[in-house]
Parts: C-alpha cells; sequence; structure tokens
C-alpha cells in the first residue's frame, strides 16, 4: 500500500513516517505542501492521500483556517480525477459549543464562528461529492516532535520555570499521533483489501479531562521521570484558566463505530504519555551524554 502524507512537518505525518518504517506492507511518500495535483497523482499513484488536521482551529487566524479548508478542496478535486481515496482529519473544536452526551459520527458539526463553517463546508462537500473517503475527527492531538504537537510544547515551558496555562473547563480526550497513525495505517489497509467502508469515523484516546488535568499530569509524570534519573528542576506550575463560567464544555467523541467496523480501539492517553516521556527523558541522557563526551 503507498500512501501520500501532505504537510511534512506535521506531528501526525511524523508518526505516520514512524509507524511505516515499522511495517513492510506500507509505502509512505510526504510532501511539504498541503496541497496535491491530479498531475502529481497520477505520477505517485498512491493509494490514498491523507491530509492532517488544523489541530485547534478555534486559536488560528480566520485566515490560516480558510486556507486550509481551500487546501482540501483543491485535494478533493485531484482525488476526484484520479479516483485516489482521500483521507481529512479534522479537530473536535468544529463541535465548537460540544455536547452533554459522546458525540456520534451522524452529528455532523454545526459551529458558529465562520471559519469553522467553511471547514464544514469542505466536508460536506466531500460527503456530498466523493464516496472513496475518510473523514476522521480527532480528540485533541499531543506528540513530541512536529507542528501541532503540543505535549512538546507543554514540556519545554516547564523545563524552564514557565506557567503552562490550560483550560478547567473544557473536557476532551487528548489523543496520540502515534495511535492515530497505526489506526489511519490498519483502517487504510482494511480499505485496500476491500472493506469498502468508507465515511466519517471518530478517534480519540480515552478517559475525557480537562486541559488542566491533562497537563498536571503530564507535569506529575515529568517529575517523577526526572526524579527518577536524579534531575532536581524547578519546573513551571500549571495554571488553570475558565472560560465557560456557566457549565463545562464537553467535546467527547464516541469511537464505538471505528472500533466496530475497523477493529481499533482507543489507547489509554495517560500510557501514551508515560511511553513519550520515557522516550524523551532517553533522548534527554542521549544529548547529555554526547555534550560531555560520554556514551549514553
Amino acid at each position: 500500500m503507498k500512501l501520500l502524507i501532505l504537510d511534512a512537518g506535521h506531528c501526525l505525518s511524523l508518526a505516520l513516517a514512524r509507524e511505516a518504517s515499522r511495517r513492510t506492507d506500507t509505502e509512505l511518500i510526504i510532501e511539504q505542501g498541503t496541497t496535491i495535483t491530479s498531475a502529481q497523482l497520477q505520477e505517485i499513484t498512491p493509494d490514498a492521500v491523507i491530509i492532517p488536521p488544523l489541530a485547534h482551529p478555534l486559536s488560528m487566524a480566520p485566515a490560516d483556517v480558510m486556507a486550509h479548508a481551500d487546501a482540501v478542496d483543491v485535494c478533493v478535486d485531484a482525488c476526484q480525477a484520479q479516483g485516489i481515496a482521500l483521507v481529512w482529519c479534522v479537530s473536535d473544536q468544529l463541535y465548537e459549543d460540544g455536547f452533554e452526551i459522546p458525540i456520534d459520527e451522524h452529528v455532523v458539526p454545526a459551529p458558529r464562528d465562520e471559519s469553522l463553517r467553511r471547514l464544514v463546508q469542505a466536508g460536506d462537500r466531500i460527503r456530498a461529492e466523493y464516496h472513496r473517503h475518510l473523514i476522521v475527527r480527532l480528540g485533541p492531538l499531543f506528540a513530541l516532535e512536529g507542528s501541532h504537537a503540543w505535549l512538546n510544547e507543554i514540556i519545554d515551558s516547564l523545563m524552564i520555570g514557565q506557567s503552562a496555562r490550560a483550560a478547567e473547563d473544557v473536557i476532551f480526550c487528548p489523543t496520540s499521533a502515534d495511535a492515530v497513525a497505526m489506526a489511519l495505517i490498519g483502517m487504510l489497509q482494511q480499505q485496500v483489501c476491500g472493506a469498502d467502508a468508507w465515511g466519517a469515523y471518530h478517534l480519540a484516546g480515552t478517559e475525557p479531562v480537562s486541559a488542566f488535568t491533562f497537563t498536571s499530569m503530564v507535569r506529575t509524570q515529568l517529575a517523577t521521570h526526572l526524579e527518577g534519573r536524579g534531575e532536581s528542576v524547578a519546573l513551571g506550575e500549571v495554571q488553570a484558566l475558565n472560560h465557560h463560567h456557566d457549565a463545562k464544555l464537553r467535546r467527547v467523541l464516541n469511537c464505538r463505530r471505528v472500533l466496530d467496523v475497523f477493529g481499533v480501539h482507543q489507547k489509554p492517553w495517560r500510557l501514551e504519555v508515560g511511553r513519550m516521556l520515557d522516550a524523551w527523558c532517553l533522548r534527554r541522557e542521549q544529548q547529555q551524554g554526547e555534550g560531555t563526551g560520554e556514551l549514553a
């Protein structure tokens, strides 16, 4: 299976590259840009094109969000012309006002924000015009490297003693970029083998939490990892923010359909954070060893 990934520096693109390198059944071609032409697809002949998400469109400049939607439209045209499957990952922030109960796939986002509405329009067009698509709505992504990675930003702030500010009144399911990469490749392998299960799916980590709770847990685990290696670092504090004073806003994705159709299980984000912090500490030790001329 050959996959074409757009936006090379995105944390999901990097995760897909790592996952593909561990497999013998998946070839990856990664483009720097965020669009693709019909001529390029004819030359590359991938089985699918994957567009990584805007992880936090609500906090981005509206012009950047609009530009992303325009780029998606260009990709749809190219994929249609060549009959190549399109996978577009989108943020759970499209459900701007949240829901009291877990959100099913059939619930199409209806945001008030104009730029978010433009993303929904792009999704509506895909569903109406092109059968061979997967729209995968994701909880907030986290990873150690790449754009939109989040976790690396938290660690960097804490390590230099800066406060990490995080909302306490928005509930969601943090989602490991590595887990998403594994799931997407598994889903597409089944599609290539004839599953023909196109449509919209939700994919997120287990256990709904606030950004404040997630960030606080990262700080606790980071301190534990550092102490276990004999390091004493004065980490920054976690500061709670509140935007919705009347009630907490919940964006919890119901991921049952991706399990029923593809057998994809949600990954516990706590375990994924722990694994990533292990990797971060190991890399830190290696860098420190290189700095002193010692072998880590």
